[in-house]
């Protein structure tokens, strides 16, 4: 695993004066929506250099560009639809199943990550996102538990007004116990 120190060679966009810079960002957003040809956008970005009497880039520094920027766009494209198809289902009465699934995800993120080839520091990113799954994990069995605990409340909530209803109305304890049954679920020995 080659791991690449400092910042590299400047390529001629790197390289382009402060007053470029708004063009340069310019080029960026055209290529990221891919709705231009790259040699159209370089011609167009090339003559806004030419105006402001800056050298032009040169074809093989904007494609080197435009690969990286596709690139990224893919990454974050494929990232967004994967965690909306994460996130679409999120139930929290299914806790457990995301949790299975978030743990495969990231997984493979962490497979991946430690692949020769796939950028610097994969370990430290591999430990960062086994921790970040950690904490997902308490976080989601904290939630978990109070929502047990709030169900449990509500429950114990309802079995006091049926019983204060009952009482109320002269309700045998028979009938409160058929009630309590019938709209909690709850057996006559308290289960």
């Amino acid at each position: 695993m080659t791991e690449q120190r400092g910042r590299g060679r400047l390529s001629s966009l790197d390289l382009l004066p402060e007053e470029a810079q708004d063009d340069l960002i310019w080029a960026c957003q055209q290529l990221a929506e891919r709705q231009r040809t790259q040699a159209d956008i370089l011609f167009e970005f090339n003559d806004r250099l030419a105006v402001k009497g800056i050298e032009h880039v040169s074809k093989s520094a904007f494609n080197r560009k435009a690969i990286r920027i596709a690139a990224a766009t893919r990454r974050q494209r494929e990232t967004r639809e994967i965690f909306s198809a994460l996130s679409g289902d999120i139930d929290p009465n299914r806790i457990d199943e995301h949790s299975i699934v978030l743990g495969e995800f990231l997984k493979t993120l962490i497979f991946e990550l430690l692949q020769p080839g796939s950028g610097e520091h994969n370990a430290d990113s591999a430990m960062k996102l086994s921790r970040g799954f950690k904490e997902i994990m308490v976080g989601q069995k904290i939630s978990a538990d109070r929502r047990a605990d709030e169900e449990r409340r509500a429950k114990d909530k309802a079995v006091a007004a049926i019983e204060a209803v009952g009482k109320a109305k002269g309700l045998t304890m028979e009938t409160v116990e058929a009630i309590k049954n019938n709209v909690l679920g709850i057996r006559r020995d308290g289960e």
